[in-house]
């Protein structure tokens, strides 16, 4: 199969591939909740995706975020600790595209967060993937160009959590920790739902065909 056409790879061989692949790979190394608001990509059901079009789309998203992103980093108030949340997998990274360890960057997401991370915006990783591939993940993460500020992975009485309500909890850790969260980036709606960031970018997962 090629990087063209997507074909469905459940997370937990997402995971064996990674994890298997890293082994000789080392690991490196308070704003109220506001309304939200959802910039959505094309969500047209289909048996295959074309990588193309999955770009388009995620860049389309990213398009209406940078403006705002922009705005909201030159508007930070003196002392201001701004961060953006971001999910994984096909967010940040191609999961279902990328074929390797480390699996490549989605380069709209990317792009946008290293304008962020250039101008002192903290990035936190908020993800689903089990805490035993964190060391892979962060690695992976920074091999690609994210500046991590914060990793988040589910431990094990995680596991056993509805997914939006864990993903919420560590976006208030976020905000207890001082920073203002102005963007809240993700490809589902578990990973928007719940509040505590000024604004919402979703990604297409074309009816949750991608992970």
């Amino acid at each position: 199969m090629t990087r063209g056409t997507w074909k469905r790879r459940t997370a937990l061989t997402v995971a064996a591939t990674a994890a298997v692949t890293a082994m000789a790979v080392p690991a490196g190394a308070q704003a109220a909740t506001a309304t939200s608001t959802s910039a959505v990509a094309s969500a047209t059901a289909a048996e295959d995706v074309d990588y193309d079009t999955w770009q388009t789309d995620c860049q389309a998203v990213m398009d209406t975020a940078l403006p705002y992103l922009k705005q909201r980093i030159a508007a930070a108030k003196p002392g201001e600790k701004q961060a953006i949340v971001l999910d994984i997998d096909n967010t940040t990274l191609e999961t279902d595209f990328g074929f390797s360890y480390p699996q490549p960057a989605n380069e709209p997401v990317l792009e946008v967060a290293e304008y962020a991370q250039e101008h002192g915006v903290s990035l936190f990783f908020v993800t689903a993937r089990p805490g035993i591939i964190y060391g892979f993940t962060d690695y992976n993460l920074k091999h690609v160009g994210y500046r991590v500020s914060g990793l988040y992975v589910r431990g094990l009485l995680d596991l056993f959590k509805d997914v939006a309500a864990y993903k919420t909890a560590q976006r208030v850790d976020i905000e207890n920790k001082g920073y203002t969260i102005i963007a809240n980036i993700g490809n589902s709606a578990t990973d928007l739902s719940g509040g505590h960031a000024e604004k919402t970018y979703k990604l297409p997962d074309y009816d949750g065909q991608l992970s």
